[in-house]
């Protein structure tokens, strides 16, 4: 026998058995009715004691979407540090627990405390914990305690590094972690992402346990907001009167957020981020929710039209000097707009923080509603050009290409209202101001015929002489009609 021949007999041996196979499971007994409304009722009852042990309430560290992580899921995910059980365990993210093991050993020398106390702290809090984060955690009980103390040390010693120095700690100037270089931009941006996230609570017990109970209140906000200084969308510093109250309850007070315990890490850098302006605009409506808000439909998103069309209507663009940078303004004509700063890391900073925006009910869409507005204004390569010559926009990256490309792609699939925006009454006024039919003809005009100082000169001579020659005309026609006397 051949050896081809050989090669089709095993071949049709294989496809006989696979053939057996699928007729043996084909024939097997369908379960009976009973059979079938019982598996139905597990699944209910199933359903039931997972609900009993869920707290919807305290839930606030949310996985992110499908239909968002669809978009880009590399900006949702950790690339340097796991936080939280949603990446514990991952291979590329293990190199770092030898350093969390590291900041353990190094509080624990500094503090001359047992571990014990740390652990059954963190046992106490364990169920709280728990109900922090969405779906079931499939940690054991001292797992789970476990993280929490290890991941909630390392932020902490990486918070109190930034604000004292880490030489003052006791770690070396040239240390691989624990030092604002290195890996730090790489850690900072993994430590603002949505599923990368501890309790606040946990962190302000930790910090208690090490620095004792007194006068404790807001350090761990204070801290997180110094640490996460360098991802902020802008170099304005803050108002004296702002840097007192960091940390205190009236400093996060977002424009439409109700008044609650900060959540974690990303929830205290969003409420820095919408430090209330002296007196924020109201909205046209309260947030709801429905069907047609969940739709991602770009004309249902339009607040105002691109940089282009509102130039060619003659409104004009200024920078304006705040810290604010959602805080943006329409005076004259003018549409004022704080400076904003884009980096690598800002389009995986706007992701998390609009993906916290669209899962937790409590929160406002203030950050959605700035990004769907800079969107808007943006449609070309161009529109970034001039938002930066006017002092608006500056960003490092590439092009005014990719940073056109951001924030066209930021909302593609964001559930959006204009009308429960605080930026959709500014909204109406540039878009009455822009329906003015003369001023779409006095920036037409401008626009094509006077778009430099030698066309005004030329034009200015050109009625000159039309001037002065339907004089000589009159003068010459004149004596006609009144012949001298």
């Amino acid at each position: 026998m051949s050896l081809i021949q050989k090669h089709m007999l095993t071949w049709y041996l294989l496809t006989l058995l696979m053939r057996q196979k699928i007729q043996t499971r084909n024939q097997q007994p369908e379960e009976t009715r009973e059979e079938w409304v019982i598996s139905i009722k597990d699944k209910m009852e199933q359903t039931l004691r997972e609900d009993a042990t869920t707290s919807w309430e305290r839930l606030c560290i949310y996985r992110v979407p499908q239909y968002l992580q669809e978009n880009d899921n590399k900006s949702y995910f950790p690339q340097t540090v796991s936080l939280g059980p949603y990446h514990h365990g991952k291979d590329h993210l293990l190199p770092m627990d030898r350093h969390k093991w590291r900041a353990v050993n190094m509080i624990m020398a500094r503090t001359k405390q047992g571990i014990e106390m740390y652990l059954d702290a963190m046992k106490e809090l364990e169920e709280r914990a728990r109900a922090c984060y969405e779906g079931t955690i499939g940690l054991s009980s001292n797992k789970f305690t476990e993280m929490l103390f290890l991941d909630g040390c390392f932020v902490l010693e990486l918070f109190r590094g930034a604000d004292k120095g880490f030489s003052e700690l006791g770690y070396d100037r040239n240390d691989p972690v624990f030092a604002m270089r290195g890996s730090m931009h790489s850690i900072q941006r993994d430590m603002v992402m949505l599923e990368n996230q501890l309790p606040l609570f946990v962190l302000n017990r930790l910090l208690e346990l090490q620095l004792g109970p007194q006068n404790q209140t807001g350090l761990v906000a204070q801290l997180a907001i110094r640490f996460f200084d360098p991802l902020m969308p802008t170099d304005e510093p803050l108002t004296k009167t702002d840097q007192s109250n960091i940390g205190k309850e009236k400093f996060f007070n977002p424009i439409a957020d109700k008044d609650k315990d900060e959540l974690h890490c990303l929830d205290v850098f969003r409420r820095n981020l919408l430090r209330p302006s002296t007196k924020p605009e109201p909205r046209l409506s309260r947030r709801r929710w429905s069907w047609k808000t969940r739709v991602a439909d770009k004309r249902q998103q339009q607040l105002i039209h691109c940089v282009t069309e509102l130039r060619e209507a003659g409104i004009k663009f200024k920078a304006r000097k705040t810290d604010r940078f959602w805080d943006i303004r329409f005076k004259n004509g003018y549409l004022e707009i704080p400076k904003l700063l884009i980096h690598d890391g800002t389009k995986s900073l706007f992701s998390n923080l609009i993906a916290f925006e669209q899962c937790h009910i409590d929160s406002s869409n203030d950050i959605t509603s700035y990004i769907i507005f800079m969107d808007n204004l943006i449609d070309s390569p161009q529109d970034v050009s001039y938002l930066h010559y006017c002092g608006i926009i500056e960003h490092w990256l590439g092009s005014d290409l990719e940073v056109a490309d951001l924030f066209n792609r930021l909302c593609q699939e964001v559930a959006f209202d204009p009308q429960n925006s605080y930026l959709s009454q500014l909204s109406n006024k540039v878009d009455r101001n822009y329906s003015r039919k003369w001023n779409v003809m006095k920036a037409v005009l401008k626009h094509k015929y006077f778009n430099n100082p030698w066309a005004y000169f030329s034009f200015f001579a050109a009625l000159v002489l039309l001037v002065l020659t339907l004089f000589q005309s009159f003068f010459s026609v004149y004596p006609y009609f009144k012949p001298p006397s």
